[in-house]
């Protein structure tokens, strides 16, 4: 039952308690991806870059949460100019505050949901760091990751999901980010890679993860946080929150599962890595879907989600491309497909609030959403190329090869994951009583 709520000494509103309450809580979950994201990402890289992955990811979470405040929350949710970009009216969070925006939702304060998008906000720019990973200069990133989040990802979250942004108007169906986040990161990390260019001897590296664990609880981690991720965007603690959890669960599970049979089959041994990469690619494939499919659709996007990113991520190998830490393959592939999928699988049944898809008599869906996906991804591309190229005028955006042989740990923080070799310090006893 709606109760009245005071926030921060402002006028009484009718807010639903436990709508509230689980918002906050998803809030909280989708924070903890970041962090998540670093373990991974961290755990993949070579020893001697793993606290600057880590911290790569710690520093764009704090400066996007910036950025947002001040300026991306407005320019992306905010009142339309022409379906491409908002106004400035809520500029530094002006008049955000304990009322709803019933154009979002009628049940929660404004800036709480100001802190939902703000954590959706702050990972995306974080996945695109393992294209380019072990070999970015901090201050280009930082000054990338600024225009990138205003530039790149604010106009596409407001097209998406803005009132009256130009491809919600047009019918496309987007529930937790898989063009805003996932295509539009995977085809970024495709452009980044291009600009800043090849690990020095990547055909001769060791590339091996070093540290399998961390990878492991990365994605585990991932997967916790990816329910309120997903099932918080339902914005309210109702059935379609509930659904959109169990599909979640599903799809990730089936993604672990044929990306595990294929690295079976295709080299005779499962891979505890490959499971932990299958995994996140069930979770960005179901991201678009998972508040307008059911159950078993869920499983069958989770299931082509690990075999096409297996292969995609395989195909990548063979060409010049250095994405490192293969992010087109997980986020841009699975991305793609899972809004595609989207298209497929939509019921109105599940959410009466949308659209059906192909599979359920409504065939005009799958390509509009097809559409949405060359232009999110057009435009991604071009956006980061263009801004990686004029940084690089200002900056230098890769490290010297010096300092890339040496690791990012040491050139850029002077600080290693794991001392060895250093002296013990040993600590005189204090004397006792004579």
């Amino acid at each position: 039952m709606p109760a009245k709520i005071r926030f921060g000494g402002e006028r009484n509103v009718a807010l639903d308690t436990g709508d509230t309450a689980w918002v906050i809580a998803a809030t909280a979950l989708v924070m903890i991806m970041t962090p998540a994201l670093g373990f991974f990402y961290g755990g993949l890289v070579r020893r001697k870059n793993l606290v600057s992955t880590i911290a790569q990811c710690f520093a764009i979470f704090a400066v996007v949460s910036l950025v947002w405040a001040l300026w991306g929350y407005t320019l992306a949710l905010g009142p339309s100019y022409n379906g491409f970009i908002g106004s400035f009216s809520n500029f530094g969070l002006n008049n955000v505050g304990a009322a709803p925006n019933p154009g979002y939702s009628a049940t929660i304060p404004e800036l709480l949901y100001f802190a939902f998008q703000l954590k959706f906000a702050a990972i995306t720019p974080a996945l695109i760091i393992g294209a380019f990973a072990e070999r970015i200069r901090f201050k280009a990133l930082l000054i990338f990751i600024v225009l990138w989040t205003t530039f790149v990802y604010v106009p596409i979250a407001h097209w998406n999901w803005g009132l009256g942004g130009f491809l919600k108007s047009l019918g496309v169906i987007d529930f937790a980010g898989g063009l805003v986040v996932h295509t539009a990161a995977g085809v970024s990390a495709v452009a980044a890679a291009l600009v800043i260019g090849r690990r020095q001897g990547v055909d001769r590296l060791d590339s091996r993860p070093n540290n399998i664990p961390y990878v492991i609880l990365g994605a585990s981690v991932l997967w916790f946080g990816w329910f309120g991720f997903n099932a918080g965007s339902a914005l309210r603690a109702d059935a379609l929150a509930v659904n959109a959890l169990v599909v979640t669960n599903l799809a990730a599970s089936g993604a672990a599962v044929s990306w595990m049979l294929t690295d079976w089959v295709r080299k005779g041994k499962p891979s505890a890595v490959g499971m932990a990469v299958g995994a996140v690619c069930g979770l960005v494939a179901i991201t678009p879907a998972s508040g307008y499919v059911g159950p078993m659709p869920s499983i069958i996007i989770g299931l082509v989600a690990g075999v096409l990113c297996n292969f995609v991520g395989s195909w990548r190998a063979r060409t010049t491309l250095d994405d490192s830490l293969d992010v087109f393959a997980c986020h841009g592939a699975g991305g793609i497909w899972g809004t595609i999928a989207t298209g497929l699988f939509a019921s109105a049944l599940v959410n009466p609030a949308g659209p059906n898809g192909l599979f359920f008599g409504n065939p005009g869906q799958l390509g509009i959403q097809a559409l949405a996906c060359v232009i999110v991804a057009v435009f991604a591309f071009a956006g980061s190329y263009v801004l990686l190229r004029i940084i690089n005028i200002f900056t230098p955006v890769r490290v010297s090869p010096a300092e890339e042989d040496a690791g990012l740990d040491t050139s850029d923080f002077g600080e290693e994951a794991y001392v060895t070799g250093a002296d013990e310090a040993t600590v005189e006893p204090e004397p006792g009583p004579a």
